[in-house]
């Protein structure tokens, strides 16, 4: 027998093999994740007969064993990208997601978009895999000195597998003395002031130091999620999910950074941005004269 053509040309036993190849990811990220192809193959099947694989999902629904256990704060003003390019690699890595903030009231992104929290500060797990902070600036700088948030986050965080930030939300995890010791990284027009509460800034994209593991500004979100996709479940798992979100960024100007950004567009961001900035400035020199004498956290 001839082989079927479909209308666009494509010959049915390329179609079978592209299949192929999307059950053998599945089944890959499965084994990654520390799950069985068996529990694949009692998985309902998709049209091309791919096992449809159920998402991590939010909260307690979302425990078993294996699954690493994250909190991920949400707060007002912070930046969506933040945690949405971050979370997206938690839940392809089968992760007991807790979305966590003072209330179980929305709160609304820099964008407008509400995000509902999963978990309350007083019912958030005591002991976790991975405590996650997202950044954006004008939220970040409102809970510098917020007590409630930098004790949840220091309590967290003295216990956690890893303790991890994107942004500026290096900032709140070096005002709540997270930082001390450690090197860290943060949102180019704020990286300098993490050496106010006793971490040494470093200007990479990612940055590990033993279990803190950091990312730069709001696209290193997903940089930072892959590495620690990487340092959790191993490379395979990690190149897996980035083929899958087809991460292969093709900016189309090299102007990401103020190393590389025309000179004039440099100027106008930082002073448009010179206030907020100068603000994290003095609450950082606050939070880091507040704990100078305090013990250091492990």
């Amino acid at each position: 027998m001839g082989r079927i053509m479909h209308d666009d040309g494509e010959a049915a036993d390329h179609v079978e093999g592209r299949r192929r190849f999307l059950r053998t990811m599945a089944l890959g990220g499965l084994a990654a994740t520390g799950l069985t192809q068996a529990a694949a193959a009692a998985s309902p099947a998709g049209p091309d007969g791919a096992p449809i694989i159920a998402p991590g999902t939010l909260g307690a629904a979302s425990a078993g064993p294996g699954r690493p256990k994250m909190a991920l704060l949400v707060h007002p003003n912070m930046v969506m990208q933040d945690l949405i390019g971050p979370l997206t690699v938690f839940n392809m890595m089968r992760a007991e997601i807790h979305l966590v903030w003072k209330t179980l009231q929305p709160v609304s992104s820099e964008v407008g978009i509400p995000v509902t929290p999963s978990t309350t500060f007083a019912d958030c797990p005591r002991d976790l895999d991975v405590l996650f902070s997202p950044g954006g600036l004008a939220g970040t700088i409102a809970l510098m000195d917020d007590a409630e948030v930098l004790s949840f986050l220091a309590d967290r965080g003295q216990r956690a597998r890893y303790v991890t930030a994107d942004c500026t939300g290096s900032l709140l995890l070096g005002a709540a003395g997270l930082l001390r010791g450690y090197k860290a990284t943060s949102h180019w027009s704020v990286r300098d002031h993490l050496a106010l509460m006793g971490a040494t800034p470093v200007h990479e994209r990612v940055v590990q130091d033993r279990n803190r593991i950091t990312g730069g500004g709001v696209t290193a979100g997903i940089d930072f999620g892959l590495t620690l996709c990487a340092v959790m479940q191993g490379q395979a798992a990690a190149e897996s999910a980035q083929l899958i979100i087809e991460y292969a960024p093709a900016p189309p100007f090299n102007a990401g950074t103020p190393e590389t950004a025309p000179k004039a567009i440099v100027d106008r961001a930082v002073a448009a941005r010179a206030v907020p900035v100068e603000q994290a400035r003095q609450k950082a020199i606050k939070a880091g004269a507040g704990f100078a004498a305090a013990p250091r956290r492990g």
